[in-house]
């Protein structure tokens, strides 16, 4: 599986700019804040996911977006969602829990993992990840998550996620 400099450096050969913070230990969304602070763009939330047939999920949406894991099928065509256990996703993305980031991506050979990138997201800029690594974040351009991501062979499917917000509603993450 590729490390936190594997990764930089697959963003160095394909020519995306990149800037990266080295803070405590973040597990959870709300974790951080007063470095958060200091980085500008969009800071994310992402989630490992497993529908009722089999198939993996990695959602990366704004770390303030409401994700509504029983409408989110119907958007996306899945089955059934629940989250993914820690053991598979190391296997599938290489990284454990607090460490999930769209660039896990880049150990995903057997493009296993469908990415979901909330609408919102996808207008920030820049973007803030976790660098396979909940002990730093990387920030890259708009353009430059697309160019990674393109790198890789992967298309987001882009879902707006304030579309399908009901309030009161518990299933969310």
């Amino acid at each position: 599986m590729n490390t936190r400099a594997d990764l930089i450096a697959f963003l160095d050969a394909h020519g995306v700019a990149h800037s990266t913070l080295d803070h405590p230990a973040v597990f959870h969304v709300g974790e951080g804040e007063e470095f958060k602070a200091a980085l500008p763009g969009g800071h994310t939330k992402n989630l490992f996911l497993k529908d009722a047939k089999g198939q993996l999920w990695l959602v990366s949406a704004l770390g303030e977006t409401r994700v509504d894991l029983k409408r989110l099928p119907a958007a996306i065509g899945s089955a059934k969602l629940s989250f993914g256990s820690a053991a598979l996703m190391e296997e599938a993305l290489g990284v454990t829990p607090g460490s999930v980031t769209a660039f896990a991506l880049i150990n995903d050979a057997e493009r296993r993992v469908r990415f979901v990138l909330d609408a919102a997201l996808a207008r920030a800029d820049p973007v803030n990840f976790h660098p396979l690594v909940n002990t730093a974040t990387t920030a890259v351009s708009q353009a430059g998550l697309r160019t990674f991501l393109a790198a890789l062979g992967v298309v987001p499917l882009i879902v707006d996620f304030a579309a399908l917000d009901v309030s009161n509603d518990s299933n969310r993450a």
